[in-house]
């Protein structure tokens, strides 16, 4: 175990997904994530702090909260094939982009929808949202 005096490691563990079949597992799982966040995120890197959920079928979905309650997801080129799933759970047209901005009522439903596709979780602490140049739609 670190000494106290020492800064705590940026790299988290990647843990095996376990699907989620009901509303109420979501719950669950977003609480025990945000405690599990909040223990992660330093001064030092408080900035782009979220999940990577490593897909079944090949790349990655970077998700993070917004203190607005926005949802930010920053999908890979690997994981692009994911795009139409994300549009049907949250019933949002695809931007022109991969940084999907989604309202804060459709994190349940998103977690839901990408369950059985899901193979890992890792939190990130640091993760450049290519925000930018802005070319996506809000919600």
């Amino acid at each position: 175990m670190p000494a106290p005096d020492q800064e705590a490691s940026t790299e988290q563990p990647t843990r095996p997904w376990i699907v989620l079949n009901t509303t109420y597992d979501v719950e669950a799982w977003i609480d025990s994530y945000n405690r599990d966040l909040q223990q992660a995120v330093t001064k030092n890197n408080a900035a782009g702090q979220g999940i990577c959920f490593g897909l079944e079928l090949g790349g990655e979905v970077y998700l993070h909260t917004t203190s607005e309650g926005e949802v930010l997801l920053d999908v890979t080129e690997d994981a692009s094939w994911v795009t139409p799933l994300i549009a049907a759970a949250t019933t949002l047209p695809a931007p022109t982009g991969s940084v999907w901005v989604l309202p804060p009522d459709t994190l349940t439903q998103l977690i839901l929808g990408l369950s059985t596709l899901i193979a890992s979780t890792r939190i990130v602490v640091s993760h450049e949202f290519r925000l930018k140049t802005p070319k996506f739609s809000r919600y």
